[in-house]
């Protein structure tokens, strides 16, 4: 997936109606709080959207999520209003390791540095200075593969080059205030020695979670003391102490004046106690969406720490980067499964949605998910005339190990595709062959057909060998869809194509049976029907 490197030109004319796509949404947000903001847009700075990251651990699909959603964000602002954006892609690494995460090397390693800064733990890698330089690094990596223009923002940089110094000393000057904010939402325990700064010890370098005995808004310090009853006093500037996070968020907010922001649902309540913490501080909080969190198989929230939902990297050995962008663009505020099976349905979306593209202009193109997820400039070369659902059921009757088997009935289906003329059917070719292997083979079961659908199956594999080879997909769909009526209500006959997905090919669904008899022949359907007829059944079942 790529997108473009230069703003999107504007687009939309003053009259035209706004495109009926969420992002246009969200921007329409964004013009109202930078119209407000001052009376000659020309004069603005541009708008700030931001993205938050935890370094602590690697990044995941979720990062990915956020980045492009807010990147779409971005666009139909620019595209909306012609006005100029940023993008800042923030890292929390000044926050302290609290735990080992349990997908990396050298446990007991980092174990020994718990409580220190992120920018202070030893690269269990030992490729980087540090563990949160190896993630930033590989955050970067991460978002340049995709093709996002952002700008990275370090934490730790941020407070110890002096760009935190003014909205710190202004957290002191209403520190009290702050705190009567968030005292409500905390335990008992919590609540008598809560303070929204967190010194860092000048001897052992610990992110230091103490009471605050004083605060000096003009000196810029606190007064603190360590387990040993040590008294110190630490300044707030220059990188000698940093913020709660729902304080350093809001503090965020009110020092860089971001515009706009995303967050999860789990985030709710966060978001609500750092927008009156920015309030407080003298800013409006962002503008921003609230998504759904993703659910894995069994419809229980993903979880890294579990590994029960599915990584980038899985994604990406099944499906384009398209189709990932596709998942992410529909209803980002409803909760949506995360798992291997969304991938096929996710892939032919985004080829229906590319070739609709090819007729639409103005707003309903600007409505097309793919004119986000390639970034205002639809490339049809990215497309397919053959869904990956056909190409997973093609690998399943050809009982296909290598591209090449497939690639020999897509010829047969329409001589002028090739792997060198075509590179992108070859790309969903070798991921499709890719996934039959790993996600469904393994789990193909076969059921016998009922008494019903035997003499239907027997019905339609005659008709079928009474047409050409080369007859056209939509007529031998036509020849499956009559047959099916002959033995089924017009309301049943849902289960007549369930009939031939389930028998015939061991599945559940499957693209239109008219395409797959094409593709896999009109000879071979006949003779892959006549051999499910034919396979013993221990007991039949009754129609």
């Amino acid at each position: 997936m790529q997108k473009s490197k230069t703003p999107i030109a504007p687009s939309l004319s003053p009259d035209a109606p706004l495109p009926k796509a969420w992002p246009f949404e969200e921007a329409r947000k964004i013009t109202a709080r930078m119209d407000a903001r001052a009376s000659d847009a020309s004069e603005q700075a541009p708008a700030l959207l931001e993205t938050g990251y935890g370094p602590s651990g690697l990044p995941h699909i979720g990062t990915f999520g956020e980045v492009a959603r807010t990147t779409w964000v971005r666009q139909a602002y620019e595209a909306l209003t012609g006005r100029p954006t940023r993008l800042l892609a923030f890292s929390d690494d000044m926050d302290a390791l609290r735990k080992v995460p349990t997908n990396v090397p050298q446990q007991e390693l980092l174990a020994k540095h718990i409580g220190l800064p992120l920018t202070r733990v030893p690269d269990p890698f030992g490729e980087y200075e540090s563990f949160a330089a190896h993630n930033n690094a590989r955050l970067r990596q991460f978002l340049d593969s995709f093709g996002f223009e952002y700008e990275f923002a370090s934490a730790t940089q941020y407070y110890t080059n002096g760009t935190f110094d003014a909205a710190l000393r202004r957290m002191l000057e209403v520190h009290d205030e702050v705190v009567a904010t968030i005292i409500p939402t905390l335990g008992p325990e919590r609540r008598a020695t809560y303070s929204p700064v967190l010194p860092i010890h000048p001897e052992t370098g610990q992110v230091m979670q103490v009471p605050i005995i004083k605060v000096d808004p003009d000196a810029g310090t606190v007064v603190w003391k360590d387990e040993s009853g040590k008294t110190f006093e630490t300044s707030v500037l220059g990188g000698h102490a940093k913020m709660q996070w729902k304080a350093d968020w809001a503090m965020r907010w009110y020092a860089l004046g971001v515009d706009y922001e995303m967050s999860g649902k789990d985030l709710i309540d966060s978001v609500k106690l750092s927008s009156k913490i920015c309030r407080i501080l003298g800013k409006e909080p962002p503008a921003g969406l609230t998504y759904e969190l993703f659910l894995d198989a069994q419809g229980q929230k993903i979880s890294k720490s579990k590994g029960n939902g599915l990584s980038v990297e899985e994604w990406l050995r099944y499906g384009t980067p398209e189709s990932l962008g596709q998942y992410m663009f529909q209803q980002p505020t409803r909760a949506k499964r995360l798992f291997f099976d969304v991938i096929p349905r996710a892939t032919d979306d985004y080829l229906t949605l590319v070739q609709k593209a090819e007729t639409q202009d103005g707003p309903d193109l600007m409505a097309n998910p793919v004119w986000f997820i390639h970034g205002g400039t639809i490339r049809p070369e990215d497309t397919s005339p053959v869904s990956y659902t056909a190409l997973l059921n093609l690998a399943n009757v050809a009982n296909a190990d290598k591209p090449e088997t497939l690639w020999k009935f897509l010829r047969r289906y329409d001589p002028t595709l090739s792997p060198e003329t075509h590179p992108y059917v070859d790309r969903l070719v070798r991921c499709a062959l890719t996934y039959f292997q790993e996600q469904v083979y393994p789990n193909k079961t076969y059921r016998a057909p009922t008494d019903t659908e035997r003499k239907g199956l027997v019905d339609l594999a005659d008709e079928l060998a009474k047409l050409a080879p080369e007859t056209p997909p939509g007529d031998v769909q036509d020849v499956v869809f009559e047959v099916g009526k002959r033995y089924f209500e017009k309301s049943e006959l849902r289960s007549w194509f369930g009939c031939l997905y389930e028998v015939l090919l061991g599945q559940t669904e499957g693209p239109r049976f008219g395409i797959f008899a094409s593709l896999f022949g009109l000879p071979e359907t006949v003779g892959l029907i006549r051999e499910a007829l034919a396979r013993p059944v221990e007991e039949p079942v009754q129609g």
